[in-house]
């Protein structure tokens, strides 16, 4: 008798063990949460500062173990840490451990009717934000995407301002968005809407139409046409010698002439506005020679600058010219490097330095330097292999004449090594000088 009593406790032990155990999994089993953005940082810490663990991605499952204030510790793939819970949807809420010691809520009832609630007030702003999500949007001003809504996140690639962008979610104050093939996170007030994008373009239009309409009462204006006096004279921004250079212009040029004050003439040539001394304008073309040309003072007892470039006194011929110029030619198709000094990639003063060093010319490294290296030689008289400068303020380009009014060089990132015209456009209206020297 005794033993079967025995044998019914030992029974009854079992079953009441495997009932236990069938709830005790069900209840770990309710306290799941889903990632609800496209990636989440698991901390070592409940901080933003903890150190990241593991990187899960949108919908990844994690298992809740509690809470504690504004983060959830949760173990995923066998790893346990922390995640921000605006970042969980939560299937069952858990107990923040800050007031209790019971890591899961008794109040499955309360905590579901919350629930439903919170996803009745999300699904109403949800709806809201999907009226103004469905407006083209623009990035404000250049901005760096983040991998997660957080000021100290990862950055990913950088967003150009003006840039459209597809709106793809709203969490409080962040907006994630698709910028060509890549998401991130961006904060809302980077952003602006269509019509705002619409304004901007629809003011510079309107000060477009105004500056063109005061070109043209310019235009209107009584005018004149006058001529070069000497064979290099600059057009600067303002009436006097100290101001910047604007543009240099070659004997016998035409230029208009709208007014004339303090030994000072306001003109335009080829598109471009500034000033010339008056003594170097003259109603007439000259004619040319090649004869060094005396330069022309100012009378104005104010003792003005002379706006001239005296003419360059004869240098030796080439020796190799023509050889430098085939030997440049064929690197035309080179990428541009800033710095690169060959064999493959070049910046400009580095193409010039290695194509001479094949003829045991050594020239300076800059293009600023390399107009010491060699003798001046007027444009008048180039020839193939000289070396011609450029520039605004300041020597900044040199590349190599090749004969016909053209040069190879190492023009940017985007051409490489090419050929331009020195007769026309950027390098004619900042030309400087030339050297030979070979």
């Amino acid at each position: 008798m005794k033993s079967k009593r025995n044998i019914k406790s030992i029974v009854l032990f079992a079953v009441l063990g495997i009932v236990a155990l069938f709830f005790i999994n069900i209840s770990f089993a309710a306290n799941k949460a889903k990632i609800n953005v496209e990636t989440a940082n698991l901390r070592e810490t409940a901080d933003a500062e903890g150190k990241i663990l593991k990187q899960l991605s949108l919908n990844d499952e994690v298992e809740l173990v509690e809470k504690s204030g504004e983060w959830y510790k949760v173990k995923a793939n066998d790893i346990t840490g922390y995640i921000r819970q605006d970042l969980l949807t939560v299937k069952e809420e858990v107990t923040d451990n800050n007031t209790t010691n019971n890591p899961i809520a008794e109040n499955t009832t309360a905590t579901t009717n919350a629930n439903e609630e919170n996803t009745e007030v999300t699904t109403t702003e949800n709806n809201t934000e999907n009226v103004q999500e469905e407006k083209n949007k623009f990035v404000s001003e250049d901005t760096k995407l983040k991998i997660v809504p957080a000021i100290n996140a990862t950055d990913i690639i950088e967003v150009k301002a003006n840039q459209e962008v597809t709106i793809i979610e709203t969490i409080n104050n962040w907006v994630c968005i698709q910028a060509g093939n890549t998401k991130g996170w961006i904060r809302s007030e980077k952003l602006k809407v269509k019509t705002e994008q619409k304004v901007e373009e629809k003011q510079e239009e309107t000060e477009q139409k105004e500056k063109n309409e005061a070109e043209v009462t310019v235009q209107e204006t009584k005018i004149k046409t006058q001529f070069i006096a000497s064979e290099t004279v600059n057009l600067r921004k303002e009436p006097n010698t100290s101001s910047e250079i604007v543009s240099k212009l070659s004997l016998n040029m035409a230029v208009d002439v709208y007014s004339e004050e303090g030994g000072w003439s306001k003109v335009k040539v080829s598109g471009k506005e500034g000033y010339i001394s008056s003594s170097l304008l003259s109603d007439k073309k000259k004619e040319t020679s090649r004869a060094a040309e005396t330069p022309r003072t100012s009378e104005n007892t104010n003792t003005q600058t002379t706006e001239t470039t005296s003419t360059t006194s004869s240098a030796p011929a080439s020796k190799n010219g023509g050889s430098v110029v085939e030997t440049a030619k064929s690197y035309i198709g080179s990428s541009y490097v800033y710095g690169a000094s060959g064999p493959s990639s070049f910046d400009c003063s580095g193409f010039t330095s290695y194509i001479y060093k094949q003829y045991g010319v050594s020239l300076n490294r800059t293009a600023a330097g390399q107009y010491s290296n060699g003798t001046a030689v007027s444009k008048n008289d180039l020839q193939p292999g000289d070396l011609v400068m450029f520039g605004k303020s300041g020597i900044n380009h040199v590349g190599i004449y090749i004969g016909g009014g053209q040069m190879v060089h190492a023009a940017n990132p985007s051409r490489g090594v090419t050929t331009d015209t020195i007769n026309s456009g950027y390098y004619y209206n900042n030309y400087v000088g030339a050297r030979r020297v070979n």
